[in-house]
C-alpha cells in the first residue's frame, strides 16, 4: 500500500467529503503533541501533513493525494508533509506522488549525509545537520557535549517534504511560529525552507555559546595553580565534540551561499534576502568554531608545557635533596672503611667535629638550592 493509501486509512478520509469533513474532525480532535512519531495520529513516520493557502493553514489533514490535487487545481498554496525516519516502503508512495529523484530519496532515507544543496529539475533537495547541546554537570573525558541529527527538505512549486533524523530538531514549534505570520508563509515553500535554515543556524549559535562556557571552564582550570593536574582527556574530548560541531556547520557554507546569491527557480528573489541574513549568522558560527579550535590547541599546548615544567621542578627537587644527602653519605662511607690509621679516629672530639661538618655542609647546600629555587 502506498503512503497516500496509509494516510487515507489512518485518517478515515477518502476522496469524497473534502475539507468540510476535515474541519468537523479537526474540531472534535484534541490537540496532539506532534513532536514525536509515537504520538503522531498519522502513522509511524508521518509527523504532520498540512495544507496552506494564502499563508493560512487549512483546518485538519486531508487525504494527501486530494490535498495535492486541490492545491494544483487552484494554482496556489502548498502542502507540507513532515516525516521522522521513514523507511523505504513508507517513502515510496510519497516519492512517486511528488516525482522525487531516486538519489535524493535514497539520501533522505539512509541519512548520515553532509550538508548540501542539490537541484533535480523543479525540485530542490537540501540537507541540514542539526545540533543540540547535551547538558552535563561536569565535563569529563567521556562527556557527550554535542548531539547531531539531520533534516532533509524537498522543496517544489507546491509542496514541502521534510524528513527528520535524530532525537531532537522537532519542527513542531517552528511550524506554529510560521503560522503566526501568514504574510511570510504565503510566499510559498521557499519560506518554509528559509525558516528551517534559520532555525538550524540559530541552534548552531546557541550551541557554540554553550560550548564556549565549557571551554572557558577548561581554560580556567588549566591556568590555575594546579593546572598541571587537569585531566588532558577533557581537552581531547572537547576537541572531538568540537569536530562534530564543525562537520555540521562548515559544509553548509556553500549551500547557504548559493541560496543567498544565485537565482533558483523555486526560491523567490525576496526570500533570498532572508537567506543572506542566515548566511551571515552561519559565517559567525563558523568563525567561532574556528576560534574555539585554535583556542583548544593553545590550551592543550599550554597544559603539556605545564606538565613538562612540573616534571622538571620535581626532578630538580629530587636532585637537590640527593645532593644534600650525598654529603653525610660520603663522610659515613669514608669513616666506615675500618682502617686502623685514620685521622682523628681515636680523637676525643672527632665525632662531634664530623657531625658539625656534615650539618654545616648540608645546611649550606640546602640554603644554596633554596636561594636558586630548586627547593
Amino acid at each position: 500500500m502506498s503512503m497516500a493509501g496509509n494516510l487515507r486509512k489512518v485518517t478515515g478520509l477518502g476522496r469524497v467529503g473534502g475539507l468540510r469533513k476535515v474541519a468537523r474532525l479537526a474540531r472534535r480532535r484534541p490537540r496532539v503533541d506532534l513532536s514525536h512519531p509515537a504520538r503522531s495520529p498519522l502513522g509511524s513516520s508521518v509527523v504532520n501533513c498540512v495544507t496552506y493557502q494564502d499563508g493560512v493553514r487549512v483546518p485538519g489533514c486531508a487525504d494527501l493525494v486530494d490535498a495535492v490535487r486541490l492545491v494544483r487545481k487552484a494554482g496556489e498554496g502548498f502542502v507540507w508533509l513532515g516525516l521522522h525516519e521513514p523507511t523505504d516502503r513508507e517513502f515510496a508512495g510519497i516519492a512517486e506522488l511528488f516525482d522525487l529523484h531516486p538519489l535524493a530519496v535514497e539520501d533522505a532515507v539512509e541519512a548520515h549525509q553532509r550538508p548540501k544543496l542539490e537541484h533535480y529539475g523543479d525540485t530542490l533537495f537540501a540537507v541540514f545537520k542539526t545540533v543540540c547541546y547535551v547538558e552535563h554537570e561536569q565535563l569529563t573525558a567521556t562527556s557527550e557535549v554535542v548531539d547531531t541529527g539531520e533534516i532533509m527538505v524537498f522543496v517544489g512549486k507546491d509542496f514541502v517534504v521534510t524528513v527528520r533524523h535524530g532525537r531532537h530538531g522537532s519542527l513542531g514549534p517552528l511550524r506554529e511560529e510560521l503560522e503566526t505570520d501568514p504574510q511570510q508563509l504565503a510566499k510559498g515553500p521557499a519560506a518554509v525552507l528559509h525558516a528551517i535554515a534559520d532555525h538550524v543556524v540559530d541552534e548552531y549559535l546557541s550551541v557554540t555559546d554553550a560550548v564556549q562556557a565549557d571551554i572557558d571552564q577548561v581554560e580556567t582550570e588549566v591556568f590555575s595553580e594546579n593546572g598541571a593536574r587537569v585531566d588532558p582527556g577533557r581537552i581531547y574530548q572537547m576537541k572531538r565534540e568540537l569536530l562534530e560541531l564543525k562537520r555540521a556547520v562548515v559544509p553548509l557554507s556553500r549551500p547557504m551561499e548559493e541560496l543567498a546569491t544565485r537565482p533558483i527557480r523555486v526560491v523567490d528573489p525576496e526570500i533570498q534576502t532572508y537567506f543572506r541574513d542566515v548566511f551571515d549568522h552561519l559565517i559567525r558560527a563558523k568563525e567561532q568554531i574556528a576560534a574555539f579550535d585554535e583556542l583548544l590547541n593553545s590550551i592543550l599546548q599550554a597544559h603539556l608545557a605545564q606538565v613538562t615544567v612540573a616534571q622538571n621542578e620535581d626532578m630538580r627537587k629530587i636532585t637537590a635533596w640527593a645532593a644534600v644527602i650525598a654529603v653525610p653519605t660520603m663522610v659515613c662511607g669514608v669513616y666506615g672503611m675500618n682502617f686502623d690509621h685514620m685521622p682523628e679516629l681515636h680523637w676525643r672530639f672527632g665525632y662531634p667535629l664530623v657531625m658539625a661538618v656534615m650539618a654545616t655542609a648540608c645546611l649550606t647546600l640546602y640554603r644554596g638550592f633554596r636561594r636558586n629555587g630548586w627547593l
